[in-house]
């Protein structure tokens, strides 16, 4: 289904004229919906599922929760407008490759999203600004990551999803072993994770990052921590110290603050989770279907 490109102008509320897209891809129904309050801005829905918002206009605004979050890790991860090398596991609409470019201009980024008709709706329809340094591979996100050159990666986001649902192939310690070779010795890897009570995989990731990285931190809001319901759950990790306070303080400041836990309070969090490994890995528990009503 098309669309009017028609807009009410650069910012403020879009013209009514603009439709909302639909096309079918390799991982369900996928739908671009217009945000009515900001000019040029839309929601990617995957089989109804929020998966990204883009604002054209303003690709340094992140409306969803957890891209505010593992933004927060992006503006951390070297000095402010440092350009770096970053690696993003599930594309999804681009969101935070686009956020890298727009806040650390210069820096040279890979996308790996297996969606490949996902992949050809996004530039279509929400296109990367050409003097971007991105470049979007169509596989596999393990199979891809294998690819980027040991040592190169400042940064490493695992935000894969697959109906909703990590991928068990992405949740082991052989999976963290392929992101430490790509990551420098002072880089950083964040993964945007699922889980609801009783925290198993969630716990159970956890320990596997703590089995592979030195440093840990967890980024959630209190609710989630406390098993009282599903949600996102950011998992920080790296062999130099992480700057906690930065942290803390930027997700306590979000309009929907969030807690950071590292050291002995994370470890007992894990409740005696062991690390995951790829003969016992599963995927991550689908959400409830209240989570996206």
């Amino acid at each position: 289904m098309g669309r009017s490109r028609s807009t009410s102008g650069k910012t403020g509320r879009r013209s009514a004229a603009v439709a909302a897209v639909e096309e079918p891809v390799d991982g369900g129904l996928a739908q671009l919906v217009p945000d009515p309050d900001r000019g040029r801005a839309w929601t990617l829905l995957i089989d109804g599922a929020p998966q990204s918002h883009v604002d054209l206009d303003d690709p340094a605004y992140l409306s969803f929760e957890y891209q505010r979050r593992l933004g927060h890790v992006i503006d951390l991860v070297a000095p402010p407008g440092k350009p770096v090398h970053a690696v993003h596991l599930g594309g999804g609409a681009f969101t935070l490759a686009r956020y890298v470019a727009a806040t650390r201009p210069r820096s040279t980024q890979q996308v790996v999203e297996r969606d490949a008709s996902l992949v050809q709706l996004v530039r279509r329809e929400l296109p990367l600004d050409p003097g971007a340094r991105v470049r979007v591979r169509a596989v596999d996100a393990r199979a891809g990551l294998a690819k980027v050159p040991d040592g190169w990666a400042d940064l490493v986001v695992a935000d894969v999803f697959s109906g909703a649902r990590t991928p068990a192939h992405l949740t082991s310690t052989e999976f963290l072993d392929e992101v430490r070779r790509a990551l420098k010795p002072s880089g950083v890897y964040a993964a945007n994770l699922a889980d609801g009570p009783p925290l198993a995989h969630l716990r159970g990731q956890i320990a596997t990052a703590a089995a592979r990285f030195g440093e840990l931190a967890l980024i959630a809001d209190a609710a989630v921590l406390r098993g009282k319901r599903f949600g996102n759950a950011i998992l920080v990790a790296s062999d130099l110290p992480l700057p906690l306070a930065e942290l803390t303080r930027r997700a306590a400041s979000d309009p929907h603050p969030g807690r950071v836990e590292h050291g002995r309070p994370l470890t007992d969090f894990t409740g005696g989770a062991a690390p995951v490994t790829d003969d016992a890995a599963v995927a991550s528990p689908a959400p409830p279907p209240s989570v996206f009503r």
